[in-house]
């Protein structure tokens, strides 16, 4: 796998509740030279993320103290991580719950169970391309170029 921007291992944040995927997305994610950082709940992430900011997030969203949905929020509201992917990866696979994600600035959505290349392949995808933060408040529309 190509290095992190600036030529550094790249550093992913893993939350999830379920200790033997996190170890297994761990050990993937160093056999494409990734640095994991696990976290099993909800809290102990937030924490986390007061002094540290991943190259990427890889985010449950059933977790036994906050729901993955406000650990997003958190996330978009803090500006050093506009430019940080986050990947839901959770069994809750009904539209909305997709939907809502998508919707409160996850970068993708992957399903559990999952197949194991297909993860690495988003996860390098993801930290391949550039995430460009989305910032408008209700009712405004994105500027469009042809605009005057």
């Amino acid at each position: 796998m190509s290095k992190a921007p600036e030529g550094k291992i790249p550093h992913i944040v893993v939350v999830d509740d379920d200790y033997e995927l996190v170890k297994l997305i761990g050990m993937l994610l160093r056999r494409i030279g990734a640095e994991a950082t696990s976290f099993y709940d909800g809290q102990n992430v937030l924490n986390y993320f007061k002094d540290h900011t991943p190259d990427l997030v890889i985010l449950d969203l059933m977790l036994p103290d906050i729901n993955g949905f406000e650990i997003l929020r958190h996330i978009r509201a803090d500006d050093r991580f506009d430019h940080v992917p986050v990947l839901i990866l959770s069994a809750k696979a009904d539209p909305s719950s997709i939907r809502q994600g998508l919707e409160n600035g996850a970068d993708g959505y992957v399903t559990k169970p999952y197949i194991a290349n297909s993860l690495i392949d988003r996860v390098r995808l993801l930290l391949s391309v550039k995430r460009q933060p989305v910032r408008t408040q209700p009712n405004e529309r994105p500027q469009n170029s042809q605009d005057s």
